[in-house]
């Protein structure tokens, strides 16, 4: 019992690695403050000029946010300097997804000489949970918006063999057959276009949609953007649909914290 308890309490090392989008990139510097309040260790990893556009972190976390820079490899379809979707236009998105999926061996070499205890992580990067994995490391998926986004998708093994049976953007304006309980809940026409679109092939290599289903099945629970009181039905289904614990989160709006220097 002794032991449990100090288990319990032992400081955690925990790797954050979000996809090269702000709206994406905040949310988990935001799930990094809150785990670092609990006493654990963060390394929080993205790009150079990503990191360097970061808010300035408060200095209660200097010494548990640790923000890893590792270089984006260069491609000729994207701008110089891009490192982000703010830098490009939507006609160049895929092309930084190829990039990001370059990050694999520097990410590799991260886990191999930090070993964390965990990674959490984005939707794109389908070639990491087996790299986890293979070192030890546990894993999970922080979705940073609604379950029942994630929901639509529906199962991980049809997400990677592309044996959705849905496949125009009329089936995405429904309910899908998954889904057991009353809701009006479905896309609009340009959305479902939108949908039909991410189970395509693209010029990354692959499809988002076998990204986020490798992603998905390579890990060990999931955390939600969102609130029980919200979705409990959508929550309830993702268990269902994935087999893994579902956590969520909160809304987790933006930590207001005392600045150091604040005396009043």
């Amino acid at each position: 019992m002794a032991a449990a308890k100090e288990e319990q309490k032992r400081s955690l090392h925990i790797v954050m690695f979000p996809w090269l989008a702000f709206g994406h990139i905040i949310p988990y510097l935001e799930l990094s403050k809150l785990i670092a309040l609990k006493g654990h260790k963060i390394s929080f990893i993205s790009t150079p000029r990503n990191i360097d556009r970061l808010p300035k972190i408060p200095p209660i976390f200097a010494s548990s946010i640790d923000l890893v820079k590792l270089p984006l490899p260069k491609l000729d379809e994207l701008p110089e300097n891009a490192e982000a979707t703010m830098d490009i236009n939507g006609g160049q998105m895929d092309f930084l997804k190829k990039a990001f999926d370059g990050l694999e061996s520097g990410m590799t070499r991260f886990l191999e000489d930090s070993d964390p205890d965990w990674i959490i992580y984005d939707f794109a990067p389908h070639w990491l949970p087996p790299i986890a994995a293979r070192l030890g490391v546990s894993r999970a998926f922080f979705l940073i918006i609604n379950a029942w986004f994630l929901a639509f998708f529906g199962p991980a093994d049809a997400m990677i063999s592309g044996s959705d049976y849905r496949t125009k953007p009329e089936d995405f304006m429904v309910p899908p057959k998954w889904v057991k309980f009353d809701t009006k809940v479905a896309y609009r026409r340009y959305e479902a276009n939108w949908m039909v679109g991410t189970g395509q092939k693209n010029d990354s290599g692959v499809s988002d949609i076998y990204r986020s289903g490798k992603v998905i099945d390579g890990s060990e629970a999931i955390l939600v953007r969102h609130c029980c009181e919200f979705e409990p039905q959508w929550l309830a289904l993702l268990e269902e649909l994935y087999h893994s614990p579902i956590v969520p989160l909160g809304l987790m709006p933006p930590q207001v914290l005392p600045d150091s220097k604040d005396e009043s």
